[in-house]
Formats: structure tokens, sequence, C-alpha cells
């Protein structure tokens, strides 16, 4: 790349080890351009604390933090969850992040009329093709930096090292230095210990879990909760309207006291590697759950069970960055026909780390006590010998040449 147009840079800015020390790095690589910094608020909290002070502190010259949580639940997270996508058990949390943060820094590349955008993705990960298909649909002729692809730098440990030598303020320390990511949805925990698969999670280390409690520490009283839908998409909760975004932190706190939504998986990353990371994900794993339990009465079986294929395609979509694709799109769209009768009330009991159905609810329901039940109805079970006749057709056909053949 030649550097010597670059003047202005936006830089995707957590705040985090690999975004800290990239301030000074770019200014120090790329002709001490100015660095603007941008923070996406998808709800990772108290991560957004002292944000600005040390962006300016360490050489950006502005900082951007845009409110997106909004459009991060109704336009990310709520089709993903009306998909019933999920990725080898993750609910991807991260993936569904990293394209609505992108279109905010291509709006702000755009506003300030930047060179080039930068990101602290690492070459071994999947977040950089997040980012980067997302800034190819918005900005295909944008310069993109990518420093882990350019720098000698060679591990976190090398990252803490320049962060010292620099005086880039850290919150971490090299025996906590887990890769995090956070927002309302989730948190990931990478590195450390977790990279040998002989090792078992510290769920019940004070400081490990953040947004929950391990099932041990749970209480040992079931807590019911109800979720209302309407065309699939979460409307009340305990019987009080609300919006998405509020229903998703309310099921955070109660799915985290109960110890819901912990995982420990080795995914398949996008690059071709394994990679082992522990999930917190309490208040999605909730609400796939009541949704999933909704649709149960509220589709028929070849709608639920060709939704159910096109899940896996759609979250190989998410996960793999392709979610501003004509196939992404789609899906969407039929996974919102689909969803146009899913509406109605699910209850659910919540125990150590359990979700157990209790009750579901619907006026577009097709369960029909009256035909399915066992006592007296007016079903006519003789129906169903010309039912199994024609049914079974082709394979009394088959077995007829067969014996045919074998005489």
């Amino acid at each position: 790349m030649d550097k010597s147009g670059i003047k202005k840079v936006v830089l995707a800015y957590s705040g985090g080890l690999d975004t800290s020390i990239i301030i000074p790095w770019l200014k120090e690589n790329y002709n001490d351009c100015e660095v603007i910094a941008v923070s996406g608020n998808v709800g990772q909290a108290d991560e957004l604390d002292g944000l600005e002070e040390k962006a300016i502190k360490t050489g950006a010259s502005k900082l951007y933090v845009l409110d997106l949580t909004d459009e991060y639940v109704n336009d990310y997270i709520i089709p993903t969850m009306k998909a019933g996508a999920v990725y080898e058990t993750y609910l991807l949390g991260t993936s569904t992040a990293r394209p609505c943060i992108a279109k905010a820094l291509c709006e702000i590349a755009v506003k300030e009329g930047a060179d080039a955008i930068c990101h602290g993705c690492t070459g071994k990960g999947n977040d950089q093709v997040r980012f980067e298909l997302a800034i190819k649909h918005f900005l295909p002729d944008m310069k993109i930096i990518a420093p882990w692809r350019e720098w000698s730098i060679k591990s976190r440990e090398e990252e803490i090292d320049y962060a010292e030598a620099h005086g880039v303020p850290l919150k971490i320390d090299r025996e906590t230095n887990y890769s995090k990511d956070k927002n309302l949805w989730h948190l990931s925990h990478e590195g450390l210990d977790l990279e040998d698969t002989g090792n078992e999670p510290m769920y019940e280390k004070p400081g490990f879990l953040e947004m929950g409690v391990s099932p041990i520490m749970a209480p040992d009283e079931p807590e019911y909760i109800t979720l209302e839908f309407e065309s699939g998409v979460p409307v009340a909760y305990n019987g009080e309207r609300m919006t998405a975004k509020d229903i998703i932190l309310h099921l955070n706190e109660v799915g985290g006291k109960n110890g819901i939504g912990i995982i420990d998986i080795v995914e398949n990353r996008l690059v071709g590697m394994k990679c082992r990371g522990v999930y917190e994900t309490p208040g999605g794993t909730i609400l796939y759950k009541a949704h999933e339990t909704l649709e149960s009465v509220c589709l028929d079986k070849m709608t639920l069970h060709e939704k159910s294929r096109l899940s896996i395609t759609f979250a190989e979509l998410v996960y793999n960055g392709m979610w501003f694709t004509p196939l992404r799109e789609a899906i969407s769209a039929f996974v919102d026909e689909t969803q146009k009768r899913v509406t109605g009330k699910v209850r659910l009991k919540l125990y150590k780390g359990n979700i157990i159905n209790a009750g579901v609810w619907s006026d577009y329901s097709l369960y029909s006590e009256e035909i399915a039940t066992f006592g007296e109805s007016d079903y006519d079970q003789r129906d169903s010998a010309g039912f199994i006749n024609l049914y079974g057709l082709p394979i009394k056909v088959s077995a007829a040449v067969d014996a045919k053949h074998r005489k």
C-alpha cells in the first residue's frame, strides 16, 4: 500500500489492548497521520468509561462514541434470532455486531473525508473478514489498514510491552489477559488457559464470568418468566410491553442470575483453524428457546423443516462476514414471511443453567388438542389404512421387483 497519500485514518476503537496501541503505531508508521477513533456502542457498558480521555491521550484527534444499540438489536440480532441461526452452538454475538459497527465506520469515514479505515483484528481471526467485507460493500475503494498483517508484534505479551514502552494505559495485566468481546448480546473469552482444551474453564473463579454466574452458584429455587412475541419479534416481558433491546437486557439479568447461556466450544473458524472459546449469552439463549417454542406450535411441518435447513446457511453467512449479501437478504425475506403468524406467549422455568418449557399459547397455534388427544375425538382412525397403503406403495413395488429377480 502506498502510504504517502494517507493523511487521515478512521480507527475502529474499543480501548482494548489491540486498538489502544494502534493509535501511536499508526502515527509512527503512517506519516504522523490524523487518527479519528470511532467506538460503536453495541452495549459494552462500562468498557466505554474513560474512552475519550484515553483515545486523546494516546494520540487520536477525536473520538466518536456512537449509540448503535437499537440498530444492533433491531437490524441484526432480531433478524438472526428469527432465522434461528446458530453456528456450532454459538449464538453469533460478535458476528452480528461487526457489520453494524463497520457500517458506522464507513459513515464517519465519509463524513471526515478519511483516506483509510483501520481495524485491530488479527490475521488469524474471523473479524478481519467481517469488517472488511462490510467496508467493501459500502466503500469499495476505501483503503484498509490491518496492523496485525503489517507490524512485527507477534503476541499479546509483545503488545503489552509496546503499550508500556509508549505509556499507553491498560485495564488488563499479563495474568488476566483474556481476549474478550462484549456487547449487550454476549461476552466471549479466548486465550490463556483456554488454549489448552484439557483445561476446565474457571467458571467459579471470581471475575471470570461477567454476565452471570456458574450454574453451581445459581439460586436453589426456579424462576418463572413469560415472553410475548408479535410476528416473531419479542414485545413484552412478564406482561410488560417494552422494546426488544430492553427485553434482552432484562433477560440478561435474569438469565445471568440463574446460570443460563454459558457454553465452552471448539469452533471452526472461517480462516481454517479450530479455536476454543467460552461464550456467555444469557438473554439470547432464553430468547432463542422461547422463540423456538412458539414456532413449534405456529409453523406447519414443511415450513418449519425448510426454515431449519436455511438457518444453517444463514448462520454460516453471518459467521463468515457476509451480512451484506443478496443471499442473506433473500433468506431474511423468507424468514419474515414465515414469522407472520409467530405471535403468542411463552412461559419458561429457569433453574441452574436449564431452561424448561412451562407453557405456550397462541391464537395461531396449529396444535389441536381435539385431534391429538388419546381420548375420544372425531378423528377417524380408519383413514390411516389408506394413507399407509399409498405412502408405502413404492416400497411394496420395489419389494415385488426384488423378489422376482431373486427367483
